[in-house]
């Protein structure tokens, strides 16, 4: 049986996660630090979303990536989308969603000493919302909260503007600028690559799909 890119995705990340649960050496040569990224180690842009937090941060993400990395993943190897080219654009969104999610915070705090991040927050975003632009109506808060079905449409519009407050307000150590930049990049990358490489109107199916039209 073949595996799904999404489920390789996740079995890596959840094993080098666990194992870097307990190695601080591991976790530090991964880990996203500005100050080290600006003196060449430019893989760090990517590692980070391989090591989480804790058992709870692993989960929540590796869940929230299954759950809608599969779907999204059935949709770009759709022949009225990307086809045999599916898979492949598929892992080029979510590698270069961990890079571009990445760039805010970068820039911010490249001379922050004290500053370190990690967790595929940013790449799981943008597949969420890639998600969202081909299967709008589709529940969402099964995952976030058990027993209350929110459409994609209106969990995304709910899921930025909580990011940008929680964001502007800084106290709790999870990179919620991240979150947003994940998120719309996610629509840019799906938008772009439908345009230019497929004859579908995504912005014209998410509308139909909202509106029943």
């Amino acid at each position: 049986m073949d595996l799904s890119i999404t489920l390789i995705i996740v079995i890596i990340t959840a094993i080098i996660s666990i194992g870097a649960f307990n190695n601080e050496k591991t976790k530090n040569d991964l880990i996203f630090y500005p100050p080290y990224i600006s003196r060449g180690q430019l893989y760090r842009f990517i590692t980070h979303g391989l090591i989480h937090a804790d058992v709870g941060h692993l989960i929540f993400n590796m869940i929230a990536l299954y759950s809608f990395g599969e779907i999204l993943e059935q949709y770009f190897s759709s022949p009225v989308v990307f086809g045999n080219s599916g898979k492949l654009l598929y892992i080029i969104l979510y590698v270069s969603a961990l890079i571009v999610a990445s760039v805010p915070d970068y820039f911010k705090h490249k001379d922050n000493y004290y500053y370190r991040s990690l967790g595929a927050s940013g790449a799981v975003s943008a597949v969420i919302f890639s998600s969202i632009l081909f299967n709008p109506n589709g529940g969402i808060g099964f995952i976030f909260l058990p027993g209350i079905d929110i459409p994609g449409y209106i969990f995304g519009a709910i899921y930025i503007i909580v990011s940008t407050i929680l964001a502007r307000r800084g106290r709790d150590n999870i990179g919620h600028g991240a979150h947003i930049t994940g998120a719309i990049y996610g629509l840019i990358f799906t938008y772009v690559t439908t345009k230019l490489l497929t004859n579908l109107d995504i912005l014209k199916w998410f509308w139909s799909q909202v509106t029943g039209g």
